[in-house]
């Protein structure tokens, strides 16, 4: 069975309707059911964590996957780490304080921060790059530029639909220009020539569809106007200001755990599909290309390199920020994120910034 990525995780309307009741957010750790909530007096740990993870338990959580079967979560004085399957934006999930921590993006967090006020930062993330593409075939509607969208049909899915939109507005394309046709996320109406082109992953669709011995073609949003960080690690302000220590010790783990998927991501793929993925009937090849090519190409950057994993520069900030303006949010990178708990963990533990094996 092949897994198919939720194409673009914006804000679900439950997600809306919980934020928009939730007028007293809390965060699960002071909710008494997860997270630094178990700290007890006196103990020295940071009790139990939840994480809500954006899709389901595939390669794109392979750090995860280390640092929980390699002991980083325990090493960094956490009694539990429970990764709770998608698929989820996570805001909702933090507003309710059943998560403590959600690996989401910057337009889901951003839409729930600009839209319904959500008092939510993000700290980090696993993507440098987002894996969006414009997916075709090379021998159908080869869609290289974005250019090459006009007179085409692209299938879209709902919750794709204003992130489609931003990168044609990015790219000066008028919706007239083309024709948008409703799909799921399965890729079949791309491979049955019902559409020339198709939202998709770079780490999962385009896969699977090369995997059927079609050549395809790629036309990635980050490299096409509309960069933005995904996979982010995101948490509520109360939680930066209650718990800090703890958030700072789950950064600790998460990058030790990115450090070996990057170093060794068929290993990684194999922890998804053997083990933490084993009862969703993963391909195993297709897994072990999408772990590579995460690792290769949206994970690491010039500026991992020189600062370590989870980082976002100051111009990545600005392009996330301005990419969320082109879908009709309007923040500023201090709405959306505080890097500074990262800072800390890099000054304190500077031998994590060499992550390169």
């Amino acid at each position: 069975m092949t897994s198919h990525s939720p194409g673009f995780r914006g804000i679900r309307r439950a997600a809306l309707a919980v934020l928009a009741a939730s007028a007293a957010l809390t965060l699960a750790a002071c909710s008494g059911g997860s997270g630094a909530a178990t700290e007890q007096s006196g103990d020295t740990g940071h009790g139990d964590l939840t994480v809500q993870l954006s899709w389901i338990k595939n390669e794109e959580f392979s750090g995860e996957f280390f640092a929980d079967s390699k002991g980083y979560y325990d090493e960094a004085g956490f009694s539990s780490v429970n990764l709770v399957p998608g698929p989820s934006t996570g805001a909702a999930e933090l507003a309710s304080g059943s998560a403590d921590v959600a690996l989401s993006d910057a337009v889901s967090i951003g839409a729930a921060v600009a839209n319904e006020g959500a008092p939510l930062k993000i700290i980090g993330t696993t993507f440098q790059k987002n894996p969006f593409t414009i997916l075709s075939l090379k021998a159908g509607g080869d869609i290289a530029t974005p250019e090459d969208l006009k007179g085409k049909k692209i299938g879209v899915q709902d919750s794709n639909a204003s992130l489609f939109k931003a990168l044609l507005a990015a790219n000066g394309i008028d919706e007239s220009e083309l024709t948008i046709v409703p799909v799921q996320y399965d890729p079949a109406p791309l491979v049955n020539g019902e559409v020339d082109g198709f939202v998709a992953y770079l780490t999962n669709e385009s896969i699977t569809v090369a995997a059927q011995g079609l050549e395809v073609t790629n036309l990635p949003f980050a490299d096409n106007g509309l960069p933005f960080v995904a996979e982010t690690i995101s948490v509520t302000d109360q939680a930066i200001a209650e718990h800090r220590e703890a958030l700072k010790a789950f950064l600790v783990a998460e990058i030790k755990g990115w450090t070996d998927a990057v170093n060794d991501p068929e290993e990684g793929a194999r922890l998804a599909v053997e083990e933490y993925g084993k009862d969703l009937d993963l391909n195993p090849e297709n897994s072990k290309q999408g772990a590579i090519t995460q690792a290769e190409q949206l994970v690491v950057s010039d500026e991992t390199v020189a600062n370590g994993l989870f980082t976002i520069s100051e111009s990545l900030q600005a392009e996330t920020i301005a990419s969320l303006a082109g879908a009709g949010i309007v923040l500023e990178a201090a709405d959306l994120f505080d890097l500074s708990l990262l800072a800390e963990v890099y000054e304190e533990h500077p031998e994590l910034v060499k992550y390169a094996g």
